[in-house]
């Protein structure tokens, strides 16, 4: 177990080498900024789009639920999913059903735009957000 030094006590200067220090001491040498939601709107980044081969109809929405598949559902016509079988690690359940499975945000846009994805060039150049995670509706 970490001693935690008590609240207000200044913390030591970050080394300029690596090293190994407790979470806590790490912690406490990154820098804090204020944070602002002014202007955000999900519309400032672009969403599911056409996937990695535009022509397959797989936006990256299925292209993200084939990758995690257990078991590979039959693609169909503009990529409709039939069949397949997921495991959803949040209630520890089997999902037989693509339109029950939900891709999410780890980090929601929001809290992105809050900790500086405002400064990002200009609103068509803004990455699509790739980070992911897959759970069962």
């Amino acid at each position: 177990m970490a001693h935690r030094p008590a609240a207000g006590a200044v913390a030591a200067p970050a080394p300029q080498a690596a090293q190994d220090v407790p979470l806590f001491q790490a912690l406490e040498w990154l820098g804090e900024a204020a944070e602002s939601r002014d202007g955000y709107s999900r519309e400032l980044f672009r969403h599911w789009n056409k996937g990695l081969n535009p022509t397959d109809g797989c936006d990256t929405r299925r292209e993200v639920i084939l990758a995690e598949a257990k078991l590979a559902p039959e693609v169909g016509a503009r990529c409709a999913l039939s069949g397949g079988r997921w495991f959803s690690e949040y209630d520890q359940v089997w999902v037989t059903s693509a339109s029950s499975l939900d891709v999410d945000h780890v980090d929601p846009l929001a809290e992105a735009w809050d900790s500086g994805a405002s400064a990002w060039t200009a609103p068509g150049a803004r990455p699509t957000p790739t980070t992911r995670e897959l759970r069962r509706r």
